[in-house]
């Protein structure tokens, strides 16, 4: 099992950044996918961006050129760097992991973009 604890929720301003992580209890080296997913209110849960164990990424249309996920693995976690704000991002954003047997899932924490 994976466990997954978020961090960086906040609230800002439209045009400001943020910066998410999320801490895995394991190694992220026996990881096969890492992702950020985001639910806003009245909506359906959405991907945001992912990263494969190899590296390679992939972005959401309205997180591409604003939005960069990244590993560190001296702290076994996966970070999502939010740049250039919007009211529209406004969600729990929620940090994601696939091994070899499941996909598991953090708490989610909060971020709200005021305009």
């Amino acid at each position: 099992q994976v466990q997954l604890v978020e961090s960086g929720g906040d609230v800002v301003q439209a045009g400001g950044s943020l910066r998410l992580s999320c801490a895995a209890s394991r190694s992220i080296s026996t990881i096969n996918s890492m992702a950020w997913y985001r639910q806003a209110p009245g909506k359906q849960r959405e991907l945001v961006a992912q990263m494969t164990r190899s590296g390679g990424t992939m972005y959401a249309v309205f997180a591409k050129g604003r939005f960069t996920i990244s590993r560190d693995g001296a702290k076994n976690a996966v970070d999502l760097q939010m740049n250039s704000l919007k009211p529209d991002d406004t969600a729990v954003y929620y940090c994601s992991v696939t091994d070899s047997s499941a996909r598991y899932w953090g708490q989610g924490t909060q971020v709200t973009v005021s305009s």
